[in-house]
């Protein structure tokens, strides 16, 4: 899919991560799984008939995913983060971690990147800060570092992450729990762009956008963590 593609092992992007905190030089980490795939495929390699009869969708317009369809919108403002994005991460080929059907997986973010002729320079593993939580070295890296956190449960989590282990800094939470909150939070970024140094994201589809935007709206670090910070640390 993306033959000029430099992929980053996980060590490696922590270590980017690091090059940006020291350096204050913007980076976006941005990651596309399933979800993400439904959005991207509207209109473009599914047809809107066909995608608003996909599970996910479904469950979408009930009210649990954050985004309700259809939603052209969003699919174009993710084709603009992914273009801009430092580092895309993108499932492997052969994932058994995420429990949905191989045809939304990888194998349908390959269409969609033939589709758009997206071949994002650097990618990783969709799922790297599914590890890099159990890493000790990727909290010691954000000790002492100003976060932003957004996210649904923003409270909850803030208070889980400023305790041990982790003993994080968090200067600024922002409640997100839907795309309609999308253009009041991105002022609330540019605003509040002096207050933080790198920001935690955890709002299912939404941010793979709030990530980049953080990054060329402050200049600061904007990074897609997805449940890897709200279900996966204890």
């Amino acid at each position: 899919m993306t033959p000029r593609s430099k992929v980053l092992e996980n060590e490696e992007v922590l270590e980017k991560i690091r090059f940006a905190l020291v350096h204050k030089c913007p980076c976006s980490i941005v990651r596309i799984g399933d979800g993400e795939n439904h959005v991207l495929a509207q209109n473009s390699v599914w047809s809107m008939k066909k995608l608003l009869k996909e599970g996910w969708v479904t469950q979408a317009n009930k009210g649990v995913k954050g985004v309700n369809f259809p939603n052209l919108l969003l699919r174009d403002q993710m084709l603009e983060a992914i273009k801009k994005a430092d580092v895309v991460g993108i499932l492997k080929p052969n994932d058994k971690i995420i429990l949905a059907p191989k045809r939304i997986k990888r194998e349908l973010t390959d269409k969609i990147f033939a589709h758009y002729k997206l071949m994002p320079p650097v990618t990783c593993d969709a799922l790297v800060f599914r590890a890099l939580v159990n890493e000790p070295a990727f909290w010691k890296l954000l000790r002492g570092k100003r976060v932003l956190l957004i996210t649904r449960n923003v409270t909850e989590v803030a208070a889980l992450l400023g305790k041990r282990p982790y003993k994080l800094s968090i200067s600024l939470k922002l409640y997100f729990d839907h795309y309609d909150q999308m253009e009041e939070t991105l002022k609330k970024i540019s605003i509040h762009k002096d207050q933080f140094d790198i920001a935690l994201i955890a709002c299912g589809v939404n941010a793979v956008i709030l990530a980049q935007k953080v990054a060329e709206l402050s200049g600061k670090v904007g990074i897609d963590i997805g449940k890897a910070v709200t279900k996966y640390i204890q």
